[in-house]
Formats: C-alpha cells, structure tokens, sequence
C-alpha cells in the first residue's frame, strides 16, 4: 500500500523522543504474551482486520526491541503499525520517532515526510506503515536554555550556557550588526545536556545511567547493554554471541523468578553490542518489596554468570536454527546482499548476527563460555535504568550493592579522576566525548605483562570496531561497477546508490544547524518527487533519499533508492537521478524554506509540551542510540529550545548549499569532483512478465545501470515553481452560507434518551449527535499537550461488497486515496495545506468498516483544519479515473506476488478453504479486478458515507467550546444523507463443511534455501457473543453452559483458591451477562494458550522458534477465528503443527492453573495502564459507543473493564473455551515448504490472468533485518 499521508517527520535529531502514540497492543516479552489478548485490542473494531491480509511479507529486525517482531496473523491493525510489508510504497519510512528510537538509524533525510493528505491502511498488504504521531504547534519565541544546576539534582550536568553567548532573550542571531566572531563562538558553543540523566561508573568499570520519568507509572526499564556483538567474533565464532544471549536469557533462574510480577523481559543482539532488557513495576502487588533489587540481580546472572548446561545449549541450538530459518525470507537476502557490498572492505560485510548454521551445529558449552568470558565483563558495559525512580542515590546504592563485586577479583580498572567529576566525583564520571566509547585512557592499565594477556577484556575506543572506505572525491578508475543481486522470488526491480561518510556527531550549535538544514532540503526533495509525478503514471514505482547514522555500522549513509516495474527500470533510474539534480542545481526555493522549516519548528514545540508524556522506554532508546553515535542528549524541552535558536540563523544559500553536498555522488556521478560511491547495487526477478508472452527472462548488465545513470545526468532540468497553499479549505464566508442552509444542531443522543447531551463524569466520555444523524462521542484528554486525534467509522467494509463487484471497496478506498483531491482544490495543495497544519490522515477499509483518522495539533487552528478536510471528503470528494487505474494496478500487483512469499501463499490457501472461497477475506483476483469500473469503486464506497453510518471520535487537549464548535460547524453542515440498511448488508459468511481434500493442505515454493511455515485456524464467536451459526451464546449461559466432563470438583477447588481475589457472587452473575464477558474471556485465554505454546512446542520440544495463538474477533459480523502460526524446518512443520494442536486441545485434560489465570492478567492489566493515557487508545475505546451495528457497546463497557478482568476466574476461561471449534471436523490447517526440492509450484494456487497487465510486487528493501536478532523469546 502506497503511503499517501502528509506526515512531516521534524524532530531535530537530537531532542528526546516524542511519546509514541502506540498501539494499543503493546506486547510482552514474556512467553505467555499475545499480540491479540491486549485489553485495548477488545475494544478496537476499527482496527481489526482479516488476518491473511495482515500477514507480514517480511521478517523485520527487532529495532523496536521492546516489542516482538513475530510472524503474527490476527493482531489489530495498530500492532501491525510496525511492521514494514510494502509492495508499493511510495515514501515508506518508520514512523517519526525513529529518528530517536534506538536502535532505529537516526535519519536526517526528508523521506520522513509522506507527502499527500490520505494514507491507505486498507486492509489488503499494500502498506502497513505506521503514521507519524507527533503533532505540532506554533512556534514561540522561547527563551535560549540557562539551566543550571538545581537543589533537587545534585547529580545533574550544568547547561548553563557559556558566559557571553545571547545574553539577551529574543536576539536575533543573523542581525548584520552581530559580529562574526559573536555568532562563530555561538556555533562552536556546545548544546545543554539532559539536566536528569544521571551518569555513573563502578569500580569495576561497569558504567550507568539512570534517568527518572514518570510514563508509564510505577514501573521503570532496566538494559543492560554489554558492547559485544557479531563483529567481535572470529572465523569460527559466527553466531556465537547471539547463542550466549539464548543461553544467557532464557537459563537464568533469577529472571524466571521475575514471572507473574508483571515484568517483561527480553534480549537481542546486533553488530555492536547485546543487550538484555527487563520491564518491571516498581514494586510487588502484594507485599510492596521494591522490585529493582530483584530485577538487577536477575540482569547480574544473566549478562555476567550465566550456567551453560549442556542442556540449556542444546535446546538454544535447536531454536536458534529454527530462527535461522524463519529469518531466511527472500527480504533478508536482499538486507544481507547491500551489507555485502556496502561494507564489502570490512566485517560487517559478513559477520551477520544470526550466524551460521554449519557453526551453530558445532559449539560445545566449553567453546560458548570461552567467548563469554572474553566479552561480558562489567568494564564492557552499560547499565540503563529509566522508569519512575525518585531517590537516585538509593539507586546507586542498588547497582553498587548488586554488580559492585563482579569482577572485581579478576579485572584491574582504574576509577575515574575525582576532578573529573566535580563535587560527585566518587558517584559520577562526566560525559563521555564519544558516546559510551569516548576516551577510555583511565580504564586501561599499562606496563603491566599480566595486562596485556587480557587485552581481550578491555573495551573497545570505537564500536564497531571496523575501517571504512569512505566515499570521497577520486578517479574514475575507483569506482565500483554496479553489482546485480538476482533471485527467483524477487518480482519488482530496486536499485540502491550508497555514498558513505563519518558519523558528524552532533555537539555544538553548528553540528544542530547542519542538521537542521539537511532536513529541510531532503524534505523538499521528497514532496517533489511524489507531487510531481503522482497524478501522472511514473515509471517508477517508489523514490526514496535516504541520510542515516547508523550505530551500528558506525557510519553515516546516503541512499538513494528507486523501485520499479522491470521493463520500466532505465526510465525509473533516469527521472530519479534527474530529480536530484535539479534540487541540486536550483536549490529550494524561498516558500519552501518557509514551509518546512515552519513545520520542524512547531513540530519541535509541540515535542517540547509533551516532555513529561514520553514513555521510559522510548527515552532509553534515544539515550543509547544518541550515545552510540556521539551526540549531545538534551531533553525535549532543551531540543526545542536549541532548535529556536539556530533557525534564526539559517539562510537559503547556506541550506542550499549544504543540502547540494549530499546529492553529490549522484547529482555529480563520474566527475572526479564527486564523492565515489561506496556501493551501486541492482536487485532484480530472474523472470519478467510480458504482455502476450507471459514469463520471459529478465537481462540486465552493469554497463546497462550505469548507462541509465548516465542518462539521467544529461535530461534538462528547470527550476521549482512556487505553489500557492490554501490557508483553509472551507472560508469563513462559505461556512456562514453552510451554516444557513443545513442549521446543523444537536439532537437527543438516542430514542430512549431524552438528552442532548450525555457526560460520563468517571471516564469524562461526552455523547452527541447531530441534527443530519452523525453521532459524535468526545473525551477532553490533556495527557498529550495540544494534540488530537479523530475517527470517523463507516459501517460495511468489504463484507458489503456485491459477488459482481468483488474488491470494489478496498479498490475504491485506494482510489480516493491515491487521488488526493476534495473540492477545487488539487493533491498538491491538499498535502500542503496538511503538512502547514501539521495534520496526518489515514484512510483504510477493514472486513467491516471504512475508517479515517486524524492527527492534529491544537495550535494554530490546527483542529479546525483537520475537520475542514473531513468536510471535504465527505461533501467534495474527487474521484479520478487515473487514480483508479493505479489502484486496481496495485492490487493486480500484489495479487500476483503472493506466489513469491512462503507465508502469504500457505495463508492465502488457509483463507480460502477455511471460508469457502469468499473473496472478500482475501485479495481481490486479477477477474475480479478486470470487472470494476470506477463508477462501481465510487458507488461501493460512498453509499456507506451516508449520516446514519457513520459515527466520529474525538480526543485531545480542547476545550468543551472549542471541540463542540467543530463538530457544529463542519460535521453539523455535511449533508443529511440516509442508507444505513444498505450499508449494512451483507451476503452471509460461512465456514467450509468438513472436507478432508482443504481441510489439511500444502503449499510448496522452489527456492535456493530451505524454509518452512505452517497455519492452524478454526471458528470462533465474534467480540460480543455471536457466532457464525446464528447463536446468541449470552443465551446459552443464562441456560448453563455445560462444563468439561469431571471438571467441576476441580473448578470448585480452583475457585475456593481465588475466592480472595473475586468481588463476590454477585459482581460475578454481572460479568457473565456483560457484553465483554467474551471479549474478555477470550483474551485471557490467549494469553494462556500463547504461553503454553511457548513452554511446549518452542522451549520443551524445540521443535519452532516462533509459535503464537491469535483471535480475530469481529464486532459487526457474527463471527471470529483463532490462527497458530508457527514456523519451523521442513522437517520438523509437520510435528510442530501436532504439537501446537495437542496444545489446544490439551486444556480439557492439563487445565488452566490460578498462577496461570493470574499472570495473564496481570499482564493484560499491566498494558492497560501503560496506556490509558494515549489519545489514541481512548479514541479505541470510543469506538462503536453509538454505533447502531454493535448494539451491546455501551459505556459500561469502558468503565467497567478493569474490575471485569479482575473479576474473571477459570471456569469463566472454560466457557470462552468451549466456543471454540477445536475438533477436527473443524480445524483447518495449511503447511508451507519452500526448497530445491519443492513439490507442485504454489503459483497454480491462484488464477492467473493473463488479460490484465499489472505492478510488479513492490519488496520493500533496505539493510535492516540481516543486522540484528530476533528477540530471544
């Protein structure tokens, strides 16, 4: 799915994170978690899509390592946020916090901004891209930072500014009267540093940091980061610190002890370092201990003495090379493949953390711990502790007491210089130049001939600790000839330029204005490139300008990437090179240094009023990537302030200038002036479909590449046009017009409500509806200063869809989005008009419903403008036949790509046969596809726009006046329109009949390498006790739910244990005739089942690396399923998907123990209250509060969630259980092989027609998945 939201990424690179808006699915580490069971996820119809559509097409690295990255099928749309699976993408770049977000790359370029104003999430592959939720405001002239050093931080570094340097608030620093010697000396002053970071070196060298914050709660992050990785291991040792880091984690008793407290832990590894992560409440439920004691003996045990039993390694063996396998997708071939060449002149060319398999099979427990003792001592490496910590020197007491002897008998460090330190001297050592790998002089010992032996165990200066080749100006004759990586299972042609330079770490103000004019350059480059050419066809499919410091591979990397169709890929190569070099040559012009940096600086403000909203995690993150790298760590507030005080100094000419030294190695390519490109690598499909000869074989030479190259540098090029960007969308006069015409008011809220206005004082929940029918439910939320997000939600979705209009709706939601356009006004202005405003709005259909969400800021009318552009979607949308056609192409596409992924062929099949061949669970066919018309897309889509349909949420920081203001003024005068029942229905859903040809099946692919997947899926009711038979199952427990044949003695027993823990009798008859008693149920239960999952068929039987258990529970449609995933060799699938049956099946005879039920509570709990405070989860929970399609959604529903998961007890679980079809007569399954030796082609799965001309699948590419592990568990 083409990106198509206008989201401007403006952080500075240096400000702490924004506090992401994250799904409201936040996952553990813990074995027992699933993405499915989170407590928000019961309450988010909107986002709960066909699971066979939210398959990932790609393995991703663990950049979010505090999240999994698991091969999952029936998470809500929000979890799917982060995982990049984009055939077609435009501009697909992470979402904004990225920049920040270690180990995520910090990336200065200007793909962050997505330009146009509607962003498809539809519920077919084409993207799956999380969108940017950092909103910003106005900018004040905000005084420059003069923090010093405060009573209550003893510990803090002083940011006072340097005598002399803007003594005057408000200065303009370019005044032509300033001196130039004043403003150098300001450029060369260094930034502020975080005045709460804490920093600390033990004895024996182990360094630490410790930062109090607040969000989430009473909790607290503890990593320890220990600075080996793949690149410090030898010829034989490749794979071997990932083996420590399974063996390490999962052996650790100490860590095991940590379950049921409601921590999570996990661990990964990458080129650089390993690091062991543990998420913990401050302190136990019951017997108030402090937990961070617990927490650092269990990071002690792990990091520095771990047990390798021989068991513990062999079991690790077995999951590690499952890993290796499940990895292998043709997307990490491709990461490992740029790496090869980019880096071709040192190790991390090919010291990918994964490992070897032929080494992997040989390590004994003696060879693993020899490396172990070489690398993981408290002098080599770091301790984080982040979270709700108010006493720091009690902290430091902790790490002094738990980790202040390891090591100590066999390493000689000698301690920090007292006048290093200050007053502190004995606590704290000062920050260090070079990240955590500054100048390490005092660490070392010298003239010492038993030092020397241990040479080994000393930390390394540089991390990574490898030798560039840096891309510099030089001859012709240096330069590398494009290298070409070709395979069967890629469709789409991509070609990446590298140029790579030094890490420019960013200390000073001038390090910061740099950057800030890099970004505004890059930024212009994007929009450009997308504005120009969207509304015609382009020859290429995807452009995209990537500048990145990485800490992992120590360097920074300009990359240019293009995607195309293979018989368009010169003409591609030629139009992006031709881009650059007119951005080159003419620079931006002065509207667009006005507009972008406009928008880094509200950005940058609204950044700063959320200092105290940032999660611990995401502030962790940014620490350890900014001290990778070297860069100065300011808080936000100290960021924004920093940014205000170098903008004033930017010129045109000097942004220009700047940014154009970027672009050389392209815009110059072949004049001995340019830098030399590090690395020119093609990835191409062996075969190429032809119109009228079907597959042909794809040629392509490095003669040819550059030659294209060649050609791009010789097109004319002129200047940028200004263009003209509406302030506003509907005029004030326009709106009083409205105003007359339609009178909008509002109404009682419901038939049996004789109220205008309903407010919930506990949740703060308003309830209205408007005189045209929309009902509109608001929450004033000031957790995230000056931002807001809206839903509007459409009943109908691709169920609604006709047997003769198969895919018309995800086709025409495409449609509307790939036009751009509302009223008179063009995409170009519309994308701008957004990213003025600092707006993103996603547009996407689910099953059930079409959605459109909204981000905005409250500044400068910045939520006025958001509901002037859903005005104008539903009143002036346009529709345009080009835009169909490049929808239905994308679809064509990714239809036809299926057969080149393991995963989303055996899914595909699943679907099919577990659904009786319904279309509308799947992708549209290329017949189906030939037979819409943009007439029927149209018509599909906007007969569910209609009032009566629709329902709109909003929250945020507004005022009662300000928010009923909006609704009045441009919901209020939509039109009145009526068709609710048309909207609303659908051809019935049904489950195959047993048959035992589908019910158990196979898929094969032919690959080079050995790989193996399989899917286990069955019916399931829908989130509010309706089945797929018509069965109302509220009904059924008023009549008493039979329970398991001899279980109720043991059900007695079992209650009489939590009989402490429930409200009574009474409470308990409430639950059970609540409408989330399933949802609710059903999310206990899949905690339960993913842990057992994990004890069994990952830990016991080693027989996967990655199983999980998943509900897709539908809110609209009575129906709902589960999906085990599993992956495995293709030796072991087979086994490993009896196992996972015996599994689920097996809770009749091992039933669910209290321990069980409470730890899966606890930590469904424990995800509610991290995230209670995001906008975006209260806008889930709105969701439906006055739909007329999900009738039993009231607000009790919020109110009374938590007390209804305390409440739930096991017999609870056993009648959720019981509703799920788990015989087999009902129980379908799909396995996937993929290998030399594979069986019948997967490509005569699907229809093939040969009539339509499509896309070629769109692989997303990059160099990320092959440069880190998997999480450990």
């Amino acid at each position: 799915m083409q990106t198509n939201s206008a989201i401007f990424n403006a952080k500075p690179v240096l400000f702490a994170p924004v506090p992401i808006i994250k799904s409201v699915n936040t996952t553990d580490h813990n074995p027992s978690s699933s993405l499915a069971s989170s407590p928000s996820s019961l309450l988010f119809p909107a986002h709960n899509q066909n699971w066979a559509h939210r398959k990932k097409a790609t393995i991703t690295s663990r950049s979010d390592k505090h999240r999994w990255s698991r091969t999952h099928l029936i998470s809500p749309k929000n979890a799917l946020k982060r995982f990049p699976c984009a055939p077609t993408s435009l501009l697909d770049g992470s979402k904004c916090i990225s920049c920040f977000h270690y180990p995520h790359q910090k990336r200065v370029g200007g793909h962050r901004f997505r330009t146009g104003a509607f962003f498809d999430k539809s519920a077919s592959h084409i993207l799956k891209q999380n969108v940017d939720n950092s909103l910003a405001g106005k900018v004040k002239q905000l005084n420059v930072p003069r923090a010093t050093l405060g009573p209550e931080e003893p510990h803090a570094a002083s940011t006072t500014w340097p005598d002399g340097v803007l003594e005057k608030q408000g200065l303009d620093l370019y005044d032509p009267e300033l001196e130039r010697s004043e403003f150098e000396r300001f450029l060369s002053s260094e930034l502020p540093s975080h005045p709460k970071l804490h920093r600390g070196q033990l004895r024996n060298g182990l360094r630490y940091l410790i930062l109090p914050n607040k969000v989430p709660p009473s909790r607290f992050e503890a990593h320890m980061e220990v600075h080996v990785g793949s690149i410090d291991e030898e010829e034989d040792e490749q794979g071997i610190a990932h083996m420590i880091e399974h063996v390490a984690f999962l052996g650790s008793k100490k860590r095991e002890k940590l379950l049921g407290t409601g921590a999570r832990s996990n661990a990964y590894t990458d080129f650089h370092h390993t690091v062991f992560h543990i998420h913990s409440p401050t302190r136990t439920k019951d017997s108030d201990d402090e937990l961070l004691p617990v927490v650092l003996d269990a990071l002690n045990e792990i990091a520095f003495h771990p047990k390798f039993l021989a068991s513990r390694v062999e079991k690790e063996r077995r999951a590690i090379l499952s890993e290796l396998q499940m990895m292998n997708t043709i997307e990490y071939r491709v990461d490992c493949q740029l790496l090869q060449y980019l880096h071709s002149e040192n190790k991390l060319s090919k010291r990918f953390p994964i490992g070897l398999e032929e080494q992997i099979k040989k390590w004994d427990a003696d060879k693993i711990r020899k490396f172990h003792e070489r690398w993981y001592f408290p002098g080599n490496a770091t301790l984080y502790v982040v979270g709700d910590i108010d006493n720091i020197p009690k902290t430091v007491q902790h790490i002094e007491s738990v980790f202040g002897q390891t090591g100590v008998e066999s390493e000689t460090v000698v301690p920090p210089t007292p006048s290093t330190f200050g007053a502190m001297a004995s606590l704290l050592v000062p920050k260090l130049t070079v990240g955590l790998a500054g100048s390490l002089a005092h660490d070392k010992s010298s003239g010492s001939v038993e030092q020397s032996k241990i040479f080994r165990r000393e930390r390394h200066a540089v991390r990574p600790p490898v030798q560039h080749n840096w891309s510099l100006p030089g001859s012709n004759d240096a330069l590398k000839p494009p290298q070409i990586f070709q395979h069967e299972l890629l469709q789409n042609f991509s070609i990446n330029m590298f140029c790579k330079i030094p890490v420019n770490k960013v200390q000073s103000f001038g390090d910061l204005r740099n950057v800030l004019m890099k970004r505004i350059f890059l930024s212009a480059l994007h929009f450009r490139i997308n504005t120009r050419y969207k509304s015609s066809n382009p020859p290429f499919t995807s452009v995209e300008l990537d500048h990145s410091d990485s800490g992992r591979e120590g360097c920074t990397v300009t990359t240019l990437t293009v995607t195309a169709e293979p018989k368009n890929w010169q003409s591609a190569i030629k139009v992006a090179v031709q881009e650059v070099r007119r951005l080159k040559k003419f620079g931006v012009t002065k509207g667009e240094l006005t507009r972008y940096l406009d928008a880094l600086l509200k950005d940058s403000e609204q950044l700063a009023a959320m200092i105290d909203n940032v999660s611990s995690v995401d502030n962790l993150d940014f620490i350890m990537e900014s001290d990778a790298l070297g860069h100065r760590v300011m808080d936000q507030r100290q960021g924004h302030e920093s940014l205000v005080a170098v903008a004033g100094t930017i010129t045109l000419e000097e942004v220009n200038a700047v940014g154009a030294k970027v672009l050389e190695f392209i815009s110059d390519f072949g004049k001995p002036s340019a830098p030399l490109p590090a690395a020119i690598v093609a990835c191409v499909p062996m075969k190429v479909h032809m119109d009228g000869l079907g597959e042909t074989d794809f040629k392509i030479t490095p003669t040819e590449i550059t030659a294209a190259i060649e050609a791009g540098l010789k097109e004319p090029v002129e200047a940028e046009p200004e263009l003209e960007v509406p302030k506003e969308l509907i005029t004030t006069k326009q709106l009083q017009e409205l105003m007359l015409l339609r009178r909008p008011s509002f109404l009682s809220v419901g038939p049996d409500v004789n109220q205008t206005k309903v407010y919930d004082a506990e949740t703060g929940i308003m309830q209205r509806r408007l005189s045209n029918g929309i009902p509109v439910n608001y929450k004033i939320s000031k957790s995230e200063a000056k931002c807001g997000v809206m839903r509007l939600i459409v009943g109908g979705g691709r169920a609604a869809e006709d047997l003769e209009k198969k895919g018309a709706v995800i086709v025409g939601v495409r449609t509307l989005s790939e036009g751009g356009r509302v009223g008179s006004f063009s995409r170009e202005q519309v994308e701008l008009f957004c990213v003025n405003h600092l707006i993103n709005c996603s547009l996407e259909s689910t099953e059930e419903f079409i959605c459109m969400e909204f981000r905005f800021t409250l500044r400068d009318n910045g939520m006025r403008a958001a509901f002037q552009l859903l005005h104008m979607v539903l009143e002036h949308s346009v529709w345009l036949d080009d835009a169909f056609d490049r929808a239905r192409q994308l679809y064509l596409s990714y239809y036809r790509s299926i057969p080149k992924s393991l995963e989303r062929s055996t899914a595909h099949k699943l679907m099919l046969a577990m659904l009786n061949g319904d279309e509308r669970f799947v992708e549209p066919t290329p017949h189906s596809l030939q037979n819409l018309t943009l007439e029927c897309v149209q018509d599909a889509v906007m007969s569910q726009f209609v009032c009566d349909n629709m329902e709109v949420s909003i929250v945020g920081d507004f005022s009662e006046d300000e928010i009923e203001s909006c609704i009045l003024d441009y919901l209020g005068t939509v039109e009145a329109t009526k068709g609710l029942e048309r909207a609303q229905s659908y051809r019935p859903i049904t489950f195959r009949p047993p048959a035992a040809d589908l019910q158990h099946q196979q898929v094969f692919l032919k690959d080079t390498d050995e790989r193996a997947c399989a899917y286990i899926a069955g019916p399931a009711p829908n989130r509010w006790g309706f089945t797929f038979e018509g069965q109302d199952l509220f009904e059924a427990i008023d009549d008493g739910i039979p329970t398991h044949e001899g279980a109720n003695e043991q059900l007695k027993l079992e209650d009489q244990l939590m009989a402490s823990q429930r409200s009574g009798e009474e409470l308990q008859q409430g639950f059970r005739r609540h409408p989330l008693f399933f949802a609710i149920t059903m999310g206990i239960l899949a905690e339960v089942i993913n842990s057992r999952l994990f004890t069994t068929v990952r830990d016991s039987l080693g027989l996967t690396y990655d199983v999980s258990f998943e509900l897709n529970l539908f809110d609209r449609l009575n129906l709902g399923w589960y999906v085990i995933s599993v992956t495995s060799t293709p030796g072991k699938v087979h086994k490993a998907v009896d196992a996972c049956k015996n599994v689920l099946r097996g809770l009749h005879t091992n039933r669910i123990t209290p321990r069980e039920l409470d730890r899966a509570k606890r930590t469904l709990l424990m995800r509610h209250e991290a995230e209670i405070k995001s906008n975006a989860y209260w806008l889930g929970l709105l969701a439906h509060l006055q739909a007329t399609s999900v009738p039993r959604k009231d607000i009790t529903c919020i109110k009374d969630l938590t007390s209804f998961y305390e409440t739930a007890n096991i017999e609870d679980i056993y009648l959720a259980y019981e509703q799920l079809k788990i015989d087999e007569n009902s129980l379908f399954s799909c396995i996937g092989v993929a290998g030399t030796q594979a069986g019948e082609g997967v490509s005569d799965l699907l229809q093939e027609e040969d009539s339509v001309e499509g896309l070629q699948t769109v692989i997303p590419l990059g160099r990320g998945s092959s440069t880190m592990t998997r999480p450990t568990t």
